[in-house]
């Protein structure tokens, strides 16, 4: 099987991969602002949300990829965006549990952070996941979805990116 159901979305998938591949270099210029840190602080922040956001980078990366490789069948191309999409959730419930359940004598979370960090990505994955199966199938109308999907998490990770950007930089000086 070809992947003539991707044909036309070469530009929107280069445009996408591309933006993933660099946010993700950026994530390693926000790691440095945790230098500094406490240790253990600094470790259970990066699980719960630099990871994720990582993740969300890498899933939209490999997804991207994996549609413009020739002669790829569309199967393959499910099972890549089902099994990183799987890990993807999975990662994202962890988040979302990790958030809910704070440290004693550490700092409240913000209201948005297990939603924003877990339980919108875990929801764009579980449809990720079934856009993955369907288009397997062959089910008309999925690239759009996949397409749609991949750009919401994009644009959630972008946001997860600026939120940590600008909570660790202005506490950067207060690091010891």
């Amino acid at each position: 099987m070809d992947q003539s159901v991707f044909a036309g979305w070469d530009n929107f998938y280069v445009m996408l991969g591309s933006s993933a591949a660099a946010l993700i270099g950026l994530l390693f210029v926000v790691v440095t602002l945790t230098a500094g840190y406490e240790t253990a602080k600094a470790s259970r922040g990066a699980t719960l949300f630099m990871t994720p956001t990582a993740i969300d980078f890498a899933v939209v990366l490999a997804t991207s990829a994996t549609a413009l490789a020739p002669s790829l069948p569309v199967c393959a191309i499910a099972a890549v965006l089902g099994g990183s999409s799987l890990v993807g959730g999975a990662n994202a419930i962890q988040a979302f549990v990790g958030i809910r359940t704070r440290m004693p004598g550490a700092e409240p979370p913000h209201w948005s952070d297990a939603w924003l960090y877990g339980a919108l990505p875990a929801a764009l994955y579980l449809g990720l996941v079934a856009a993955a199966i369907a288009l397997c199938a062959g089910a008309p109308g999925m690239p759009p979805a996949i397409a749609a999907l991949l750009l919401a998490l994009l644009l959630v990770g972008i946001r997860n990116a600026w939120d940590l950007v600008t909570w660790l930089a202005p506490r950067k000086k207060d690091a010891p």
